[in-house]
């Protein structure tokens, strides 16, 4: 009987640990897809480079070709020279066994300064750290 019990017990154990790991391992899949997205959206508010679309039609691009789902997108067009900053929030919903549909969802941001393409005098060169 002690047996049965904690065969039982090692195999909760390892589901749970596995769900965990799937759980890790999908939320780092979500975080690429919001990289992603805002990397690909961040130089089109200034200027299209190529994109066919405007700069959430770009995130939402990059955000579906990593296996996600734009959800939100801080990123108008901005024909200025200043630096601006896009905002992007990605989801990916996956369907576990016993628990249910869980949603997994990642921010992320990413600064485009326009001056650095023509080396505006008095624009930074290089990253600050």
């Amino acid at each position: 009987m002690l047996g049965v019990a904690t065969i039982g017990l090692l195999l909760v154990l390892a589901l749970a640990v596995g769900l965990v790991g799937i759980g890790a391992a999908i939320h780092i899949q979500v975080t690429a897809a919001a990289d992603a997205a805002a990397l690909a959206a961040a130089p089109v508010t200034f200027r299209p480079f190529g994109a066919s679309g405007t700069p959430r039609s770009e995130a939402a691009a990059y955000a579906r070709r990593n296996g996600a789902t734009l959800v939100r997108c801080r990123c108008s067009v901005d024909r200025t020279w200043r630096r601006r900053t896009v905002i992007v929030e990605v989801a990916r919903q996956l369907a576990i066994p016993g628990i249910g549909r869980v949603a997994f969802r990642a921010e992320s941001r990413a600064t485009f300064d326009p001056a650095l393409l023509v080396g505006i005098p008095g624009a930074p060169t290089g990253a600050s750290g």
